[in-house]
């Protein structure tokens, strides 16, 4: 007997979701370089203004940067708006032991999201699935949030 596929897996069958992948970068000196194609980003960077520009004239689909917390407080007012008007969220958080120099992407691959849909299926509270797959993955609570909306 199949089972029937919970809301979230039917989600992700037709919007063929099977992992979420930022790409990692360092530095400003690697923007140029990035493929126009990049849809979410982690800048391990203090970005200014013009570099989040520049970032989103060579990669016009991103919807979602994440930058370390300190980085975060530090974007400015208009930044923050231009981003919102672009349609791009702002997530807080770090990439811990994530190894550069061995992949460019951060993957978020597709057990994870099943494992969150698991749990939201077993009645589990949003913020407590936050926390759990926070600490299970040592992905930032705001990142979790984000995977969240975007599968759900």
């Amino acid at each position: 007997m199949q089972r029937e596929a919970t809301p979230l897996q039917s989600r992700m069958e037709s919007k063929r979701v099977r992992e979420m992948k930022f790409r990692v970068v360092s530095s400003k000196d690697e923007i140029d370089g990035l493929s126009g194609n990049e849809q979410m980003i982690h800048l391990a960077f203090r970005a200014s203004n013009v570099d989040i520009f520049r970032l989103l004239q060579i990669c016009p689909q991103v919807r979602a940067i994440q930058l370390p917390a300190s980085y975060r407080k530090t974007v400015s007012q208009a930044g923050e708006m231009f981003l919102k008007i672009q349609g791009v969220e702002l997530i807080e958080g770090d990439l811990w032991d994530h190894p550069k120099d061995l992949n460019e992407y951060f993957i978020i691959d597709e057990g994870i999201m099943r494992r969150i849909d698991s749990m939201i299926s077993n009645g589990w509270a949003l913020e407590d699935v936050v926390s759990a797959i926070a600490g299970e993955t040592k992905m930032s609570p705001d990142l979790v949030s984000y995977v969240i909306r975007m599968i759900n």
